[in-house]
C-alpha cells in the first residue's frame, strides 16, 4: 500500500490574513447593515407593512446565526477560503431576489438568502482565522481590527447606498450593491487553506469540543447576555431610519446617525481591542451593556432633533460592535482557538436570536401601537440584564488548557 504524506498547510502571514478578513467582513457587514434604508421606500412600493420586511430582516439574522455554526465548523476544519466564496454569491443571489421582490414571500426568500450569505463573509466566519494567525498577546487586537473594519464598511456603505439610491432609485441600488458584493471573490485567496494546528491539545475532536463548552458555566453566561446584543444592534440599525421619519425629520438624518454609528464603532472597538490591558474583558462588556441603556434613555425623554439623533448614534456606536472582541477573545481564553470560529458562531446564534426576536418584535408592536417606545423600554430592561449577566464570568482557561499551557 503506497504511503500517504501528509501536506502541511500553508502559513500566511499575520498582516495579510488580517487585511484581507478585514476588507471581506467591510464589505459584507457594511452592505448588511445598510438593509434598513430600503424598509421605508420597499414597503411603501409594494404596499405591506412594515412587519413582512422586519421578519425577512429577522430570518435573515436568524439563519445567519445559524449557519455561523456551520460556517464556523468548514472553516475551523478546511480553511474561511471556501466559506467565503459560498457566501458571497449567496449574498448577490439575495440582493437580487431582493431587487426584483413582487410580494412578502419573495422578501422572506431574500432574507434566507442574505442569512446564508453573511454567515460566511462577517465577523463570525473570520474571527478564527485572525484568532489563529496572531499569537496570543495579540489577539483580542487582531479580532478588534475585524470589528473596526465592520465599523469602516457601514460609515461608508451608509452614504455610498444612500446616493445610489437617490440617483438610481432603490432598485437601481441593489444591481450596484450586488456588483460591489463581487468584489469579495479574490480576497478569499489569503485565507484559503487548512489552518495549521499548533500544538497537541488541537487534537481535540468536535464532539469533545461541544461538551466542554456546554458544562462551562461562564460559556454559557456568554452565549445568554450576547442574545441582548443582537436585540439591540438589529433593532436599532433596521428600524432607526423609519424612527427618523416618523418623528417628522428628513430621511437623511437616518443615514447619518447611522454613518454616526459607524464612525463610533471605530473607536469603541478599537478601545476594546486595547481595554483587556486595564480591565477584564467580563468587566468591560458589563459597562458596554450599562452604557446602551442611557442612549435608549434618551431616545425616550430627550427632545427629538436631527442634532440629538445623530449625537445618541455616535454614543451608541461606541458600544456597537465592541462587544466582539471581548466575546470572542473570552471563547480563545476559555478553549484555546482549534475550534474558536464553531464555539464564537454557537454564542453568535444567541446573537442571531436575538437579532429576530428583536426585528420581528419592532415590527409587531409598532404595526399595533404605531410607535416604538415599548421597544426602547425592553432594550433598556435587557441592557440591565446583560450586564448583570457578564459580572460572574471566570475568564480563565479550562482545566485542559491550564494543566497543557502551550
Amino acid at each position: 500500500m503506497q504511503k500517504q504524506v501528509a501536506v502541511a498547510p500553508s502559513v500566511k502571514p499575520l498582516w495579510l490574513v488580517v487585511l484581507s478578513a478585514g476588507l471581506i467582513v467591510g464589505i459584507a457587514m457594511g452592505l448588511r447593515q445598510v438593509m434598513g434604508l430600503y424598509l421605508q421606500p420597499m414597503t411603501t412600493e409594494l404596499g405591506i407593512g412594515r412587519e413582512p420586511f422586519s421578519s425577512s430582516m429577522a430570518v435573515a439574522n436568524l439563519i445567519w446565526g445559524i449557519g455561523a455554526v456551520a460556517a464556523g465548523m468548514v472553516a475551523d476544519r478546511y480553511g474561511a477560503g471556501r466559506v467565503v466564496i459560498g457566501g458571497t454569491l449567496a449574498t448577490m443571489a439575495g440582493l437580487y431576489v431582493m431587487f426584483a421582490a413582487q410580494s412578502s414571500f419573495d422578501l422572506m426568500l431574500s432574507g434566507v438568502l442574505l442569512g446564508i450569505g453573511v454567515s460566511g463573509t462577517g465577523i463570525t466566519a473570520l474571527v478564527g482565522a485572525a484568532g489563529r494567525a496572531a499569537p496570543p498577546d495579540q489577539r483580542t487586537a487582531a479580532i478588534a481590527s475585524l470589528g473596526m473594519a465592520s465599523g469602516i464598511g457601514g460609515f461608508v456603505a451608509f452614504p455610498y447606498t444612500h446616493v445610489l439610491m437617490d440617483v438610481l432609485g432603490w432598485k437601481g441600488s441593489l444591481l450596484v450593491l450586488i456588483v460591489t458584493m463581487a468584489l469579495v471573490l479574490p480576497l478569499a485567496w489569503p485565507l484559503s487553506g487548512k489552518p495549521a494546528a499548533g500544538s497537541l491539545m488541537d487534537n481535540q475532536t468536535l464532539g469533545e469540543a461541544f461538551k466542554e463548552a456546554f458544562s462551562h458555566p461562564s460559556y454559557l453566561l456568554l452565549v445568554t447576555g450576547f442574545f441582548v446584543c443582537g436585540f439591540h444592534v438589529a433593532f436599532y440599525g433596521v428600524h432607526l431610519p423609519a424612527f427618523v421619519v416618523d418623528q417628522g425629520l428628513d430621511a437623511s438624518v437616518g443615514v447619518w446617525a447611522l454613518t454616526a454609528v459607524g464612525l463610533g464603532n471605530l473607536i469603541g472597538t478599537y478601545i476594546a481591542g486595547q481595554s483587556g490591558r486595564f480591565i477584564e474583558k467580563r468587566q468591560g462588556l458589563s459597562l458596554i451593556y450599562f452604557g446602551r441603556c442611557f442612549v435608549f434613555a434618551g431616545l425616550l425623554f430627550l427632545p427629538i432633533t436631527p442634532f440629538s439623533i445623530i449625537a445618541m448614534s455616535g454614543v451608541l456606536g461606541l458600544l456597537w460592535l465592541s462587544t466582539v472582541p471581548l466575546t470572542s477573545s473570552l471563547v480563545a481564553t476559555f478553549f484555546g482557538t482549534r475550534w474558536m470560529s464553531m464555539l464564537f458562531g454557537i454564542v453568535f446564534l444567541s446573537h442571531q436570536i436575538g437579532s429576530f426576536t428583536g426585528l420581528w418584535l419592532a415590527g409587531v408592536l409598532y404595526d399595533a401601537t404605531k410607535s416604538y417606545d415599548m421597544m426602547w423600554w425592553i432594550s433598556i430592561a435587557l441592557g440591565l440584564f446583560a450586564a448583570v449577566v457578564h459580572w460572574p464570568i471566570q475568564e480563565r482557561p479550562v482545566p485542559r488548557l491550564a494543566a497543557n499551557p502551550a
